[in-house]
């Protein structure tokens, strides 16, 4: 058996799944400030043979939300190779002021970085990283982020870098490197290294909380988090890659909607207390959001899910003119819906009263007027509707998935989009999707193609993403590859074209404590750098 958590900002839902992926039970408890006790008090709720759990599998939104609320971020130092090239924008020139003071501004310029085939951009400085070292020193640094130009092509400047810089600083420093974080694209892959560099410590203290979780309940199966892309990485992983979760949540959900209701092809809505997340499911994977994106107002190029998001939920707040949201009750929703013996107007209230769900105490909304309450509903489908028209490609049918505990404000129809389906265990499909969730490997870099050869250095990436996927925990032969993006780079000559191909397969519990490797490379190159 394997246990799936999800850790939302309201709920902390739990999945108990057999080996033959059938779901034996699930759970949904409040999330507790420390982590710990809402996990416990899952897994308790699950109440399962604790010597029968191979595996657990952990979802959770905390490092994102540290980064939106600027809150527990370390001071880091951000050295860039890249000079004389690159000094027109500074490190962590257009981040909002608050993140950019919870990590201090510091960045340094040194000379280095490569060109898109790997020449020099310039040569590394050594007396000058030196340099930098000292200043760092002096500030009491101990989060270093390396960025170099082009190193997802070369990595051998970073990696120089980092043990010029780790010898003068001594231990106790951590490196984080971009080309093992993000893809081509210096600024937003120098902006990713920064945060994860940022939230190194948070999260020691994050999987030191969900180890502490299962040892309270006797549960001595290991763990894994899942990464943003719907694959997992293990503890050492989590601890040393931390943004590589920012987008669990939603996968997770958008995963979990794919196996309950048995669509590979359909839009889900997920709405949870907050907000409302619609995504498209493209052979049961997430569609990914293309080019770069945005975690709390930061170009980072993760490949994230796309999604669009809503601020409607369960504990959203309705206005007197039937307006629903954005502001909302979060997970006070239990003491403050009117449902629940409070007093404010939320739309699990008008959930109840239109009879769509039986949550709490009815007769403490009998008093709503129904016309108006029905306006209010039908404002909110319209307002899904036209979210989920917004992400379709195609004018053809697509079916909508409902998921999520506040997904009882979505109809049987929505206006546009007949089909709509509300699967069994919609309320945990996070957990689900969790529990589900299948270890990646990924090769992304610039190849030269020569003409007539296509098909060769087709087949040897396609190789390279299967063997990075089993390095990192997949089991041989179930592994296949999901996705081959090819993008020639006409400004370059040599047949340059830059090419993406992603591998997963089902994580191998056989060998679970014989390797140490990452288990999953969704947002790297590939577990395999990481061994």
């Amino acid at each position: 058996m394997r246990i799936g958590i999800d850790v939302g900002g309201t709920n902390t839902d739990a999945a108990l799944l057999g080996d033959d992926d059938r779901i034996i039970a699930t759970a949904k408890t409040p999330t507790t400030s420390d982590i710990t006790s809402g996990v416990t008090s899952a897994i308790r709720a699950l109440d399962p043979p604790m010597e029968s759990v191979t595996a657990v599998m952990i979802g959770t939104t905390h490092f994102l939300n540290a980064l939106i609320e600027g809150a527990r971020l370390a001071p880091v130092a951000a050295v860039r190779l890249g000079l004389p090239a690159t000094a027109a924008l500074p490190p962590m020139t257009d981040w909002p002021e608050r993140q950019r003071a919870a990590v201090g501004g510091h960045g340094y310029l040194c000379h280095g970085g490569r060109e898109f085939d790997g020449r020099p951009l310039s040569p590394l400085d050594p007396e000058e990283l030196k340099r930098t070292a000292a200043d760092i020193a002096a500030r009491g640094l101990t989060s270093v982020a390396v960025s170099s130009v082009f190193s997802p092509v070369a990595e051998e400047d970073e990696r120089r870098a980092a043990e010029i810089l780790g010898a003068e600083l001594g231990p106790g420093v951590h490196f984080s490197l971009s080309h093992e974080l993000g893809r081509v694209g210096l600024l937003a892959r120098e902006n990713a290294t920064i945060i994860n560099a940022a939230l190194r410590d948070l999260a020691a203290a994050i999987v030191e909380s969900f180890a502490k979780s299962l040892a309270e309940v006797s549960l001595t199966a290991p763990f894994f988090l899942s990464q943003n892309d719907g694959t997992l990485m293990d503890v050492d992983f989590a601890r040393a890659y931390p943004v590589a979760t920012f987008a669990s949540g939603p996968t997770n959900s958008m995963r979990g909607a794919a196996f309950l209701s048995g669509l590979g092809d359909c839009a889900v809505v997920d709405v949870g207390g907050t907000t409302a997340d619609v995504g498209i499911l493209a052979g049961g994977f997430p569609r990914e959001a293309a080019g770069e994106s945005e975690a709390a107002g930061i170009r980072t190029n993760f490949r994230i899910p796309d999604v669009l998001s809503l601020g409607i939920g369960g504990g959203s707040l309705v206005s007197p003119d039937g307006e629903t949201g954005p502001r909302s009750v979060g997970f006070r929703l239990t003491e403050e819906a009117l449902v629940f013996g409070g007093s404010t107007l939320t739309a699990t209230d008008l959930a109840v009263a239109a009879g769509r769900a039986d949550i709490g105490d009815r007769s403490r909304v009998a008093h709503l007027d129904p016309e108006f309450t029905a306006r209010a509903l039908d404002r909110i489908a319209e307002r899904l509707a036209e979210t989920v028209d917004r992400m379709r490609t195609s004018a053809g049918p697509l079916p909508v998935v409902a998921v999520g505990g506040g997904s009882v404000l979505v109809p049987a129809a929505l206006p546009g989009f007949d089909d709509v389906r509300r699967p069994g265990h919609f309320d945990v499909a996070n957990a689900v999707g969790a529990a589900i969730a299948q270890v990646g490997g990924e090769v992304d870099r610039v190849f030269q193609v020569p003409e007539g050869r296509r098909d060769v250095v087709l087949a040897g990436a396609r190789e390279e993403a299967v063997g990075r996927a089993e390095s990192a925990g997949a089991r041989p032969g179930t592994v296949r590859i999901v996705d081959v993006e090819e993008v020639p780079l006409a400004y370059l000559p040599g047949g340059a074209t830059r090419i993406r191909v992603k591998a997963v397969g089902d994580l191998d519990l056989n060998g679970i404590g014989t390797t140490h490797a990452p288990a999953g490379a969704g947002d790297t190159h590939g577990a395999a750098s990481h061994a």
